[in-house]
């Protein structure tokens, strides 16, 4: 699979330093989150993809039928596509680590990848991620680390599917945190810098 397989946008960091995979949520696009990402690891290269799915002209990575209710076949689709695409970028790049994070929808599509592909990463941030399904993770997410972050009133991502998903994450052993903030489906400045501190110790090898 090409590098251009998604309309994406590039920003150069160190050469050999980190690579950082950002995701935007439904109705983003492929500047959403650069600027979040250069600010949480300066020296990465910046990889960010926008979705390949118009929902009513919203971008999104993959369809769904309702809200909370996806359309499995094409989850399939967009996570293998979207694999081929980041090991395209990793092979090109040969970072010293590959990061990635995801707000929402772009949170979806990645926690899908972490699923398939647990290899794939070494650290990622799921920031309010509704996954409605029991995973199946192919193979162990042993040496992994894993931030998701939550509203309590969040009336899209429900708390109790949070909880869920991190039992489902650490039974396959991977090293999870979940940081909450009081609010709703909105990124706060705590999810943030409990994501730049997460980055910054993968990155230093703690």
């Amino acid at each position: 699979m090409s590098k251009d397989a998604y309309i994406h946008k590039a920003l150069p960091g160190s050469p050999g330093g980190p690579l950082l995979f950002v995701f935007h949520g439904t109705g983003g696009d492929e500047s959403q989150l650069v600027s979040l990402g250069r600010d949480l690891v300066p020296q990465a290269t910046i990889i960010s993809p926008r979705g390949d799915v118009s929902e009513h002209g919203a971008a999104r990575f993959f369809r769904r039928t309702g809200e909370g209710v996806y359309d499995m076949g094409d989850l399939t689709r967009a996570t293998d596509k979207m694999a081929e695409f980041v090991k395209a970028h990793v092979e090109a790049a040969k970072p010293s680590i590959v990061l990635g994070l995801g707000y929402s929808n772009g949170a979806n599509i990645l926690a899908s990848l972490v699923f398939e592909a647990p290899d794939l990463f070494d650290a990622t941030v799921l920031m309010h991620p509704l996954i409605p399904f029991e995973p199946e993770i192919n193979g162990s997410l042993v040496g992994r680390h894993i931030l998701v972050t939550a509203g309590k009133r969040d009336p899209i991502c429900p708390p109790n599917l949070t909880t869920r998903l991190e039992a489902y994450l650490r039974a396959d052993g991977a090293d999870v945190t979940v940081e909450w903030h009081e609010g709703g489906h909105e990124v706060r400045p705590n999810e943030i810098e409990t994501a730049r501190r997460l980055f910054a110790g993968v990155a230093q090898g703690v």
